[in-house]
């Protein structure tokens, strides 16, 4: 399937049917395409007198003329991700940000600060840098640039020049108050259209995510039990001297399956429940953004309302109604472009997601 193609080069898990082989070959061949590289690796755990946390090593190599070196290397911890997020969010508020893994983890999943969960915050933070530095606009956004480059006390310093608290607060009540006022009017039908599919895809990727993670639980349950069942047989052909061939027999076969098993349940962890709660994750930032677009349709629609309604300062409405009216074009505009950027590569991440995991079931199977 040529549309493979398509699929993120930074992808944890490349599937490895024929079809990706040829995929990997061509992201090689094609190394122009992109100037900028950055892997986030070798997680460092800092104890101080008031917190625990961890450290990632953040590289970058590129050839881009704005850079004053073609390679960085900085240490990151996860709030620094979180502040680059917001940044982006704030720079670009119709945009399709990225998301980042949770802060806190689920109970009963991992514990936090497990070599399980490190790892798998990892990957995601990798994931989250390389899904912005591919994006056409968010790549050359200034506060990326200095998180990538920065050295950790310059960017402390940067940190502390962004807005106030009272700032932020002052635009939360803001945005507060323009979403309590009502829908709005006159919303176009591609931004109508777009809802209702972010509506749907909502219910489908969360029934997806946990249909998922019963069947990790169902699989994990089953394998604990041929743990137990293996060694009994083996124990059994010490006392049974007529059939002990063929208990050790079966006990070496459950053994294989053990194995297989534990293979399949890396797939599924390492493979499809990342994917698809980034994707659960995505789609609770899709509904963000496109409430931020209503939002600045809501203040072009409540300036009109007020010009027809007064006799007075109609030359100072007017600009600021022809500003506001450059404002929601530039904010569809830059949404519909993201809209149809963000589909197709969900399209791609998911077609790669369940054919690896198809292979994988088959490869299960046979063993």
């Amino acid at each position: 399937d040529t549309s493979l193609a398509e699929v993120n080069s930074f992808s944890p898990s490349m599937p490895i049917s024929p079809s990706s082989m040829t995929n990997q070959y061509k992201f090689e061949d094609e190394p122009e395409l992109r100037d900028l590289f950055i892997t986030v690796d070798d997680p460092e755990s800092h104890i101080t007198a008031i917190e625990t946390f961890i450290t990632y090593r953040v590289v970058t190599k590129t050839s881009r003329g704005e850079f004053d070196s073609s390679e960085y290397e900085v240490r990151r911890r996860y709030q620094d991700f979180l502040w680059l997020k917001s940044k982006l969010e704030e720079a670009h508020p119709t945009l399709i940000i990225p998301p980042l893994p949770e802060k806190f983890v689920m109970k009963g999943m991992v514990e936090r600060f497990s070599d399980d969960f490190i790892e798998t915050r990892r990957k995601a933070l990798h994931k989250f840098l390389n899904r912005i530095a591919d994006h056409p606009t968010l790549t050359f956004n200034e506060d990326f640039k200095i998180f990538l480059t920065a050295q950790a006390w310059e960017l402390s310093s940067h940190k502390k020049q962004g807005p106030g608290l009272l700032s932020r607060m002052g635009q939360t009540v803001r945005a507060v108050a323009s979403s309590v006022r009502g829908g709005v009017k006159n919303r176009p039908e591609v931004f109508i259209e777009i809802n209702d599919y972010v509506e749907t895809f909502s219910q489908k990727i969360n029934v997806l995510d946990k249909i998922a993670h019963r069947i990790y639980k169902e699989e994990r349950e089953y394998l604990n039990e041929m743990k137990e069942y293996g060694p009994i047989h083996t124990l059994w052909s010490a006392s049974e001297e007529d059939i002990a061939d063929s208990l050790k027999g079966v006990a070496s076969c459950i053994d294989k399956c053990c194995k297989a098993t534990e293979k399949r349940m890396a797939g599924l962890s390492e493979n499809l429940l990342p994917i698809l709660h980034e994707y659960v994750l995505y789609s609770e930032i899709l509904m963000g953004v496109l409430k931020r677009r209503d939002q600045i349709q809501g203040e072009l629609d409540s300036k009109v309302d007020a010009l027809a309604n007064k006799k007075t300062e109609k030359d100072l409405f007017s600009e600021e109604i022809g500003k506001l009216e450059d404002k929601v074009e530039c904010a569809n505009n830059a949404l519909k472009a993201d809209w149809d950027r963000w589909k197709q590569n969900m399209q791609c991440d998911m077609r790669s997601t369940f054919t690896n995991m198809a292979e994988n079931n088959l490869r299960y199977y046979e063993e």
